[in-house]
């Protein structure tokens, strides 16, 4: 009987130490054994099985709790630079750097197309004055013959007018002609006198031709004289043309010169019909490579230093933009890993509440700005060597890209316990604000088409949904408000009363109700959150039970064996090899 109870003890210890893990072969050893041997090896078996149970856990809570760790804390506990970290401030550094010097660049291009079209309207049009805006028109058949006159004149004279560097637009040998034409109804009767009329409905377009090559001579005087308005009939006319400048200022910012074209349209509207005939003076602009040019006093190494600089940024960000996939990958393995473990040992499922808590949302934020910047550095690459002249979409790409970069720096401040506070809110304030704003949403669109039907036609503010919408969101922040009570037409007493009631009621729902309960919303979800943290007592499950590790970060309990201070495998597949080659030489020995 010793000798059965010796082999059995034996034998125990050997399937302890080769089967360990493999739950199939031990609960197959385990059963072997309680029907063969003595009931003290099914204790011991037992015993050990629920040390290893125990000793499973506090693995895997520490897992979770180094997961959670900041850079200083992980550094603490395995010795690994804090990368991402390095990495995000030099990020921030060198792109905030480019966003700047793109913003410069972007600043001379909107000015100087803003200065052409102030240009062409003083050119152009007869007497225009700064700031008129809508209010530039004519009234009398005269008056527009006499602009359409001025117009065409001062565009064959333009070379000897300009102060700027305009040019023709030339193709070939020929240089593009201005076009004039008129739309007008095809057949048309009308007698307001009578209130009769008689449309066709059919619209028909006339134009002329002037080649801007001659001047000002008795061919295009005949030609304008040919040139016949049917005022009761016009819809409008429109004078179109294209000049064609070059950018010089760019080169003071190491970039080489923009060639412009300006399709200017000149446009007389008559569709109402009102007796007054809006004139309008509009340009599309199209951006292209100078065919030949040459930049003295500047060396080409400086011009396309920025490229390289653009260069090392996109590096920057496709290395940050791994590292943070890295982590939200090694965050969704862990989540599973907690999940089965709760599954299988504990018998419950986990709330959706905890698993989000593996999904680092900062790492999401940093790789859309990782994404946004790469895009927007290769548009800004394509612009500087000329292939491409999209600033507008390359200014939002950097622009947003910069602003989430900035944001992401909230997360290193979280982990300080007194801004932490105000990440936590937000955060847990989130869910009940979307669905206040919902709600608080649809009453707030409901006063803007009823403000866009009723007010519309008396107040210049409620012209269009979009202005109605920003009227109404200044009123909620008590801007503007004056304004809009007085600029109110009285026209119609009705409707005039009924803007009183109108913004009146919408003033005190907002300010003194709806905006009230937001902020209370807000605080509530504060004071709750600075509660807990001056309680210390876990908010979730997943906190309860990481809270059992009591194991500080300088233990030395979270080092992984082989794992070294300097470097770290980047890839799970390169540090499972790793691993599986030292259980093997550890195996391997006698």
């Amino acid at each position: 009987m010793v000798e059965s109870d010796h082999v059995s003890e034996c034998e125990m210890r050997f399937v302890i130490q080769h089967c360990s893990g493999q739950s199939s072969e031990m609960e197959h050893s385990g059963g072997f054994y309680s029907s063969v041997y003595e009931p003290n090896g099914h204790a011991a078996w037992a015993d050990n099985q629920q040390h290893q149970d125990k000793e499973t856990a506090d693995n895997l809570r520490r897992k979770i709790k180094y997961f959670f760790m900041n850079p200083c804390e992980k550094y603490k506990a395995r010795g690994r630079k804090p990368w991402k970290l390095m990495l995000q401030i030099i990020k921030i550094a060198i792109i905030t750097i480019q966003l700047v010097s793109f913003g410069l660049s972007n600043q001379m291009v909107v000015t100087f197309k803003e200065e052409n079209l102030m240009t062409f309207k003083h050119l152009f049009l007869k007497d225009y004055v700064d700031g008129r805006g809508d209010s530039y028109a004519v009234y009398r058949q005269d008056e527009v013959y006499e602009h359409i006159s001025y117009i065409v004149d001062k565009y064959s004279r333009l070379r000897n007018i300009t102060v700027g560097n305009h040019a023709y637009e030339k193709k070939g040998d020929t240089y593009s002609p201005l076009s004039l034409c008129q739309e007008f109804y095809r057949n048309g009767s009308i007698s307001p006198a009578n209130e009769t009329f008689d449309i066709d409905a059919q619209i028909e377009t006339e134009c002329l031709e002037i080649v801007p090559v001659f001047p000002m001579g008795s061919t295009t005087e005949d030609d304008l004289l040919n040139f016949v308005v049917d005022f009761k009939r016009l819809l409008n006319v429109k004078i179109k043309f294209t000049l064609k400048a070059i950018n010089l200022q760019t080169v003071r910012n190491r970039e080489l010169p923009n060639c412009y074209d300006f399709d200017v349209t000149i446009t007389f509207n008559n569709q109402a019909h009102s007796g007054r005939i809006k004139v309008d003076l509009d340009n599309d602009v199209d951006i292209n490579e100078c065919r030949d040019w040459k930049v003295i006093g500047a060396s080409p190494k400086n011009i396309y230093y920025p490229l390289l600089f653009d260069c090392l940024i996109i590096v920057t960000c496709i290395t940050s933009l791994a590292l943070c996939t890295r982590s939200v990958l090694n965050g969704i393995r862990l989540q599973f890993e907690y999940t089965d473990f709760c599954l299988v040992r504990q018998g419950k499922k986990v709330p959706w509440s905890d698993r989000l808590e593996f999904l680092n949302g900062w790492y999401i934020l940093i790789i859309a700005s990782d994404t946004l910047t790469i895009i927007g550095s290769i548009l800004k690459i394509e612009i500087q060597t000329k292939i491409l002249t999209s600033y507008d979409v390359c200014s939002i790409f950097l622009g947003t890209g910069t602003m989430l970069v900035w944001i992401g720096v909230i997360r290193y401040m979280g982990y300080f316990k007194k801004y932490n506070i105000l990440i936590l809110t937000l955060r847990a304030a989130f869910p009940n604000v979307v669905r206040f704003i919902g709600c608080a949403g649809i009453i707030y669109l409901g006063y803007c088409f009823c403000g866009w039907i009723v007010l519309g036609p008396y107040h210049e503010k409620f012209r269009t949904l979009n202005t109605v919408s920003e009227c109404l969101f200044s009123l909620i922040n008590g801007d503007d408000m004056y304004p809009t009570f007085k600029y109110m037409k009285q026209k119609s007493y009705l409707v005039w009363l009924f803007s009183r009631v109108y913004l009146y009621t919408f003033v005190s729902l907002f300010i003194y109700m709806i905006l009230s309960l937001f902020i209370t919303l807000i605080t509530d979800t504060y004071d709750t959150i600075k509660q807990q943290q001056q309680e210390g007592s876990p908010v979730s499950e997943l906190h309860c039970f990481m809270s059992e590790c009591k194991d500080l970060p300088t233990s030395g309990r979270y080092r992984v064996e082989g794992e070294s201070g300097s470097f770290t495998c980047c890839f799970p597949r390169c540090k499972d090899s790793r691993e599986r080659l030292s259980s093997e030489s550890i195996d391997s020995e006698p």
